[in-house]
């Protein structure tokens, strides 16, 4: 039989688009497991061991017992038992769940980030379909696939963003949310989470009609997304295994924040090469300004050259690196596209961390001389405590500019974002059988 083209031009692009369904949830009986503000928690990898204990002697059955477990066998005993128990109960229809958060902004205004939770069938990396955007680490991606073995579900969602040009998403979720919602959290940080119950077939069509052309971009959550790639293969087949929870998001939502992730770096302290070196490279290839406040290091938006700023454990003395010239990330970063060699974090990669400090990718990615922290406080009082031997102050990633270069195909080096607010684990579950 000859091919029909107009069929085989259609197949090929219903394959190019991210395919969004509803899902038959797990979530928490509140009549057994208690006040849902006692049982969520925030993502896996912004919890610290004293977070964890907080978090675990608040409940029970708080999620942490199953999303940073003892063990991944406990969290599975734990997981079947929660169930048996109607802890967890597993809703008879699928839906998807709109989520509204509240929250204050680092300026005190008053902030609204709105999306829904789907599942998502998970693809192959691509245009048209699902893109990174930053480089993951092999530990958190062996972790989180261990997890999932042991538990056979999606215990903490995908953040992804999606463009809403027409506002079709927008329109409907605002009819949703203008409804009495399921429940209402406030989390650690205070944020207020609204979650609704979306089951109305209409609202549905009309979500996955507003993202039926839509090409997903993943803001937070690519260990996740990696790990739902390796065990969908294992499974093999066709069922739930091949899809992943998110919450998806507008790009153009106004209460979409990125907030930076700083550089520590160690090793320093014995190496005078290394020291030298960094002085180097900083007086060769950037504009050197000396500042008179450790707040500032953290540089402002708004300035088209690259930069970021540095301060020692040795000398304490904060300074703004700019770039000279952009020819200088030009040579550093051969054969990259354009978007990519504009990118703070990965020129400080290319001229300063494996140019002047000869780090290797497995340097990078196993965290060798090399650690992160989202908060300046933090940073600067670790450089100035000598816990780090000299820090790295970056500025905020526009989305924009996440978006620029992720169409390129090129993914940015770990943590060159902090997308906030984060989404709460504990809200809804994805079982994956």
């Amino acid at each position: 039989m000859t091919p029909n083209p107009t069929r085989c031009k259609r197949a090929r692009v219903a394959r190019l688009m991210a395919d969004v369904q509803p899902l038959r949830t797990l979530r928490y009986e509140p009549d057994v497991a208690g006040p849902l503000e006692d049982l969520i928690a925030p993502p896996y990898d912004v919890i610290d061991d004293s977070m964890r204990a907080e978090l675990a002697a608040r409940s029970p059955y708080n999620v942490v017992e199953l999303d940073l477990p003892d063990s991944y066998e406990g969290a599975a005993d734990r997981l079947a038992d929660w169930r048996e128990k109607r802890v967890l109960v597993l809703e008879d229809e699928p839906a998807l769940w709109a989520l509204r958060q509240d929250y204050t902004a680092p300026d005190g205004s008053a902030r609204t980030r709105t999306g829904f939770f789907a599942r998502v069938r998970v693809e192959d990396y691509g245009p048209g379909r699902i893109r990174p955007h930053e480089r993951t680490h092999p530990g958190p991606r062996e972790d989180r696939l261990r997890l999932t073995r042991a538990t056979h579900a999606n215990l903490s969602p995908i953040l992804s963003l999606y463009a809403d040009a027409s506002g079709a998403a927008k329109e409907t979720l605002a009819q949703v949310t203008r409804e009495r919602p399921f429940a209402e959290v406030a989390d650690h940080e205070g944020t207020n989470n609204v979650l609704w119950r979306v089951a109305d077939p209409d609202h549905i069509a009309a979500l996955q009609g507003a993202l039926a052309d839509a090409e997903l971009l993943i803001a937070d959550g690519h260990h996740r997304y990696e790990t739902a790639r390796v065990y969908a293969e294992e499974v093999g087949g066709e069922g739930d295994h091949r899809y992943v929870l998110m919450l998806l998001v507008a790009l153009d939502d106004p209460g979409l924040l990125v907030f930076p992730t700083h550089r520590l770096l160690t090793g320093l302290k014995d190496d005078a090469e290394k020291q030298i070196a960094i002085r180097d490279i900083a007086r060769r290839d950037f504009d050197i300004e000396e500042l008179h406040d450790t707040r500032k290091l953290e540089p402002p938006a708004g300035n088209d050259r690259v930069t970021f700023g540095y301060m020692d454990s040795f000398f304490k003395r904060p300074f703004r690196f700019t770039l000279k010239d952009q020819s200088i990330a030009d040579a550093a970063l051969p054969g990259m596209p354009e978007p990519y060699r504009r990118l703070d974090t990965a020129v400080l990669e290319a001229v300063v961390l494996r140019g002047a400090l000869e780090m290797s990718e497995d340097d990078i990615s196993h965290l060798r001389g090399l650690d992160y922290s989202k908060s300046l406080g933090d940073a600067i009082e670790r450089v100035e405590s000598g816990a780090a031997d000299a820090g790295f102050f970056m500025r905020a990633t526009p989305v924009e500019q996440v978006r620029e270069v992720a169409e390129t195909g090129e993914s940015m080096p770990p943590k060159s974002t902090y997308f906030y607010p984060k989404v709460p684990t504990g809200l809804v579950f994805n079982p994956l059988r």
